[in-house]
């Protein structure tokens, strides 16, 4: 039975993150959303097994971003650089939501660990602010509009390949000390950092958008004159 529990209230959490990453990329939550239950449901499973089999729990959150990495770039075609970027700003959002219900609400890691109960309310918490905030999102159009099928990995990506990885393993060691006050901050600046690329990124490509358009548009007059 605890089993069952684990993966229900897992795949609502899942669904959570999927619904905002779906968001941020300007897609709606209900396309792919077959394709994406039967990825969450592997990726729940493989999870359980981690935690209370392996007692590997600290690399089942790594393992989840990169499952979520797969099912960007591999089945929703999203160039694989910013399926990274957008399941790891998504995930820290979602992060952020829970850890400061975990603050809040619970006040330790621990009152969860010790109550079963209070770890599946945390996660309909969480789940349920998630899902109302890509609902808002969605509603109101935020999210990045550029064209990324123009945002291959370029040059410039080296590095933040580099960074990708390195909060992957950061991810690991976080769960792995288990510190509220660790995720709060690790959280917090990684979304920071990855939102600001990202915003930046949407800007320069919108600049460059208007210079090719005012160029053309100067040749064009030029042609007619």
């Amino acid at each position: 039975m605890e089993a069952i529990w684990f993966m229900v209230f897992s795949t609502f959490e899942t669904l959570a993150i999927y619904s905002l990453i779906m968001t941020l990329l300007r897609f709606k939550t209900t396309e792919y959303i077959w394709q994406a239950l039967l990825v969450m449901i592997l990726a729940n499973l493989q999870s359980y097994i981690m935690r209370n089999e392996l007692s590997l729990d600290f690399l089942a959150p790594l393992i989840t971003v990169m499952i979520f990495v797969f099912l960007f770039s591999a089945i929703i075609k999203i160039p694989v650089i910013w399926s990274a970027i957008c399941t790891i700003i998504g995930y820290m959002f979602y992060a952020l939501i829970q850890t400061a219900y975990l603050t809040t609400v619970f006040g330790s890691i621990n009152a969860i660990q010790t109550d079963p109960a209070k770890g599946y309310i945390l996660q309909v918490l969480s789940g349920a602010t998630g899902l109302l905030i890509s609902w808002l999102m969605y509603r109101f159009g935020i999210g990045f509009k550029y064209d990324l099928e123009k945002l291959r990995i370029k040059f410039e990506h080296i590095l933040l390949i580099a960074l990708i990885i390195v909060v992957l393993i950061l991810i690991a060691i976080l769960f792995y000390l288990n510190r509220l006050w660790l995720h709060l901050l690790f959280f917090g600046i990684t979304f920071g950092i990855f939102l600001y690329y990202a915003i930046n990124t949407e800007e320069r490509e919108s600049y460059d958008h208007r210079r090719t358009v005012r160029a053309d548009s100067g040749e064009d007059q030029t042609s007619g004159s």
